[in-house]
């Protein structure tokens, strides 16, 4: 088994509000035969600068509700991962609810990819605009995707006045924030363990270098992350920013985060 982790925060002078981690439990380093292990990716949304609600920062938000996820993954693995998401909601909300108002539409939140595999089969939780990667093992990719913020319009977008309409609301798009039946809304699945020989979990800021810039295919981008490297599909969005004429999604630089496993 191969795991290759890495993030980037998108400028200097502010916290990187992505989180990401790799569980391996006791004899998960093992091939398809046996092994087990969960990744967890999170994309913390940045506010605006006014008011949340909350005393607390995004990254403060994303560890606990990273931690949490990791935890009943791997300790709970008869629980289906929209249980899990549910749970790690409610223990986070927890954590805060007694200084914050959670009710506030801008209090801490993330989009979520959640992969466990075992001896059997390959689960997957995808919430809002991160990107899982799938390669069977025959090479083909499929893209699990939650594409309800694509299908806003783009006018809707262009304040946050007017995305806070949005956000976690019927015709809108769903994030993980403080209430636990969100979780239901998240895109879910499973696979075959020998159907999976790959995967991929990527941040916007990440796969921006195929559903912004266009530079290649989800296929090419798995090709990039098996051959290059994490750090080096990092790189190359980079290098796309710095070259595009103008800032791209509201920001020219974006918190990048990438976990690549071969099973």
């Amino acid at each position: 088994m191969r795991i290759d982790l890495s993030t980037a925060a998108g400028a200097p002078e502010r916290p990187n509000e992505d989180w990401a981690s790799v569980a391996l439990p006791a004899g998960g380093a093992g091939g398809a035969a046996g092994g087990s292990g969960v990744v967890v990716v999170l994309d913390g949304v940045t506010p605006p600068p006014s008011e949340t609600g909350c005393v607390h920062s995004v990254p403060w938000f994303t560890a606990r509700l990273g931690g949490s996820l990791i935890e009943l993954s791997g300790s709970r693995p008869e629980l289906p991962l929209c249980d899990v998401l549910a749970g790690a909601i409610a223990r986070t909300a927890d954590a805060h609810r007694a200084t914050c108002d959670l009710s506030h539409v801008r209090t801490p939140q993330a989009t979520v990819v959640v992969v466990r595999w075992g001896a059997d089969r390959v689960e997957h939780l995808v919430l809002s605009d991160s990107v899982l990667l799938l390669e069977s093992p025959a090479g083909e990719v499929r893209a699990v995707l939650d594409d309800r913020l694509d299908r806003v319009p783009r006018e809707a977008l262009r304040s946050h006045a007017a995305t806070d309409a949005y956000r976690n609301a019927e015709g809108g798009f769903f994030t993980a924030a403080a209430d636990p039946s969100v979780a239901a809304r998240a895109v879910t699945g499973s696979s075959p363990r020998d159907s999976v020989r790959s995967l991929a979990a990527l941040t916007d800021g990440a796969s921006r270098w195929v559903d912004l810039f266009g530079a290649g295919s989800w296929a090419d981008c798995l090709s990039v992350l098996r051959k290059e490297g994490a750090d080096a599909l990092i790189a190359r969005v980079r290098e796309r920013e710095l070259s595009s004429a103008a800032p791209t999604r509201g920001k020219r630089h974006d918190d990048a985060t990438v976990a690549f496993a071969e099973l």
